[in-house]
């Protein structure tokens, strides 16, 4: 049998999109507008805290194309806190207007085929800590993605060796390198937890670096023969003092 390697594990993730009801925002008053803005900004201020305490992050992106208007990314400790994130949007009179579209729940994760270099569960080196509970960039654009691996007749993912799961990896990761400063990458892991079995999310200054990474690893033989990808979500990066222009209606 194929042997498993460990995962070392990190914060919860939730990828949470949202179309906007902008036939419903015109019907309200400018004053009703204005508090909506303000109270969803004083609830920006309170994830902006626990950034700062490096207990969290997140971002809100602007999304390109009609899939959604607006994806929010949260990171937490725990799946409590995602939830509670999002029962908190739901309750804002902005909240009214942000009708819930496609969702991702997963955790980061990296696979360490050497446990030895992650420390262990409770003590983590500071480089995995770094990949494992991670403060976003505010990059100017973010593009996720969920896939899988194949379990095809010719092609199982699952029954080739950890050796060559490894070799192919490496190579991977060596493709990836070359866009480093250009792309920054979150893997994170939704076996059990949601459809797909891995999310991606790049971020980068230059949209134009998603279409070349993704495009250049397509020919790497773990693409290549073994990945099957779902839907592809691009958005712009909204600052919270971004949000009222965002919102206006001129």
């Amino acid at each position: 049998m194929a042997e498993p390697v460990v995962t070392v594990d990190g914060w919860s993730a939730l990828h949470d999109t949202r179309h906007f009801d902008w036939t419903a925002w015109k019907s309200i008053s400018e004053d009703e507008r204005n508090q909506a803005i303000n109270e969803f900004q004083e609830l920006i201020k309170q994830w902006e805290t626990v950034e700062e305490n490096k207990e969290g992050s997140h971002n809100i992106f602007k999304v390109v194309g009609n899939k959604a208007d607006l994806m929010f990314i949260f990171l937490r400790e725990t799946m409590d806190e995602l939830e509670e994130i999002k029962t908190a949007i739901n309750k804002t009179v902005l909240g009214d207007f942000l009708i819930p579209g496609y969702s991702y729940v997963s955790i980061i994760e990296m696979t360490m085929h050497d446990p030895m270099k992650a420390g262990d569960d409770r003590e983590l080196s500071p480089y995995v800590k770094e990949r494992l509970k991670p403060t976003m960039p505010k990059w100017e654009h973010a593009c996720f993605y969920p896939m899988s691996r194949r379990r095809d007749s010719d092609a199982n993912w699952f029954t080739i060796d950890k050796e060559e799961r490894t070799r192919l990896l490496y190579e991977h990761g060596m493709t990836g390198r070359q866009y480093a400063g250009k792309v920054k990458e979150i893997i994170t892991g939704s076996i059990g937890l949601d459809e797909w079995e891995w999310g991606v999310t790049l971020f980068a200054h230059d949209p134009l670096q998603f279409k070349k990474i993704v495009y250049e690893m397509r020919f790497d033989e773990v693409t290549t023969k073994y990945a099957e990808f779902g839907d592809f979500i691009m958005g712009n990066y909204l600052a919270t003092d971004e949000l009222g222009d965002y919102l206006a209606l001129s």
